[in-house]
């Protein structure tokens, strides 16, 4: 018991530092002792012995040094490398011996693995930036949650959708968001969603992975609107082309005759009274004929508009100059920055009287007024009309084409400016004032030309 005690404090004391000189030491002692032996009861001089002695303990002990630098030293170079590894530092590097050696195999496996480690990095930061880019870039909506139903991630079009920033949602759980369907329930599914701008159609998409350990759920939400739009207009074209034609088929005669009949009747000389209510029977079909043309030729622009020929041009020009048109009331046109766009001025314009004159329909009701304004956020254009008028009353069919509340609308102005802002990559948007009585019209346009992947700012 008291000899396994022995080795066993021996072994806390002895490191494997000390213990390997020592055993060094112990394996010299015998042959030191020999030859000392040897030397001081032999023969010799006394100037000999202690030559000898001196040269062999010499040599001993810086045998003993340099054995010990040579075995703790590349030791302390791989522990070294290791908390350089475990901190992250990847560009450390040995200078290793041989390959056939056993401890120049190590250093070279140590080096290997730094260099493995620094690769894999590099792969890693690529493939985040690459993934965050893709991100940013991408027009649909991404949320990751824990376990625990807090949101970890978001994207920009997510930002958007709920219309607050990355610092303001993070850590909220999904029932704060409004997003708590979207974490149950079938997928993929099209559902609808409140978002910042109210109600829209999107399709849900939902995937579990693990990060850091912990599980997560990510949802994909994408925007169904644009694409719902798009086939609406699609099909508004097509019933738009197949009943200008027939209508213009049927107008065209219907006019001519009735045209040549009211010429016929202008020719006799007959006071009758029956030719007289026959003139104005045919005047008025000839009346209604021509109305119901420029009627359906209103409607066909919507199917005939042309692809934008974008050009750089001055907002503050654009909109003073379409505001100078209106000459029912001033339109006030606050004094901010000018900003370049690039669009179709022509469409552009058409665009803005579209909504100008709405929002002065609506401001003349009550005796109000109409400003105008615009600002560069984000990298896009922000366009703001106010009226004072009476506000909206609803607003689920203002961009259906033939709907109208005006009582000689065609239902066309706001349904042909949604098509000219979506084909410059933009959006509208409608909504009652919160400041005050009124509607404000809200116009989004990419100042540039949009890309996928664009040059590093």
């Amino acid at each position: 018991m008291i000899a396994r005690g022995i080795r066993r404090e021996l072994r806390k004391r002895l490191t494997y530092q000390r213990a390997i000189p020592l055993l060094a030491v112990l394996s010299g002692v015998p042959a030191v002792i020999a030859a000392l032996i040897l030397v001081w009861t032999g023969d010799h001089a006394s100037r000999t012995q202690w030559t000898v002695t001196v040269f062999v303990l010499g040599t001993w002990t810086a045998i003993l040094v340099a054995m010990r630098d040579r075995l703790v030293r590349p030791l302390h170079a791989v522990s070294n490398m290791l908390e350089a590894l475990r901190e992250g530092d990847y560009s450390l590097r040995t200078r290793a011996p041989a390959k056939d050696d056993a401890l120049g195999l190590i250093l070279h496996e140590v080096n290997q693995l730094a260099g493995s480690f620094h690769n894999q990095r590099l792969d890693a930061l690529e493939a985040s930036n690459l993934l965050t880019r893709v991100m940013t870039v991408i027009d649909v909506a991404l949320f990751s949650f824990d376990d625990h139903d807090r949101l970890r991630l978001i994207n920009r079009a997510g930002e958007h959708l709920l219309g607050r920033s990355e610092e303001q949602v993070l850590g909220h759980t999904a029932e704060e968001l409004g997003l708590s369907d979207c974490l149950g329930g079938e997928t993929p599914r099209v559902m609808d969603v409140a978002v910042a701008e109210g109600l829209g159609r999107w399709e849900l998409r939902r995937r579990s992975f693990r990060w850091e350990g912990r599980p997560h759920r990510l949802v994909v939400l994408a925007d169904l609107s644009q694409v719902l739009r798009e086939e609406e207009r699609v099909a508004w074209q097509r019933l738009i082309r197949v009943l200008s034609h027939e209508i213009n088929n049927s107008l065209t005669p219907i006019k001519s005759i009735a045209t040549s009949l009211s010429a016929l009747l202008d020719r006799r000389d007959a006071d009758d009274d029956d030719d007289e209510d026959l003139k104005e029977g045919l005047q008025v079909i000839a009346g209604r004929s021509e109305a119901l043309g420029r009627f359906m030729s209103s409607y066909a622009r919507l199917a005939k508009l042309p692809h934008p020929q974008k050009r750089e041009l001055s907002v503050r020009e654009w909109v003073r100059r379409v505001a100078s048109l209106e000459s029912r009331i001033e339109v006030e046109v606050l004094d901010t920055p000018d900003v370049r766009v690039e669009a179709d001025g022509d469409q552009l314009d058409q665009l803005l009287i579209n909504l100008l004159d709405n929002a002065v329909d609506a401001s003349l009701e009550t005796g109000g007024g109409v400003r105008i304004s615009w600002a560069e956020v984000e990298g896009h254009l922000e366009v703001r009309i106010e009226d004072e008028g009476p506000g909206l009353a609803q607003t689920a069919n203002l961009f259906v084409p033939f709907f109208t509340t005006k009582p000689k609308g065609s239902g066309i102005g706001l349904a042909l400016s949604r098509q000219i802002v979506e084909a410059h990559g933009g959006r509208v948007k409608l909504r009652n004032r919160t400041d005050g009585p009124g509607c404000l019209a809200e116009v989004w346009l990419p100042l540039r030309a949009a890309s996928v992947f664009t040059s590093e700012p």
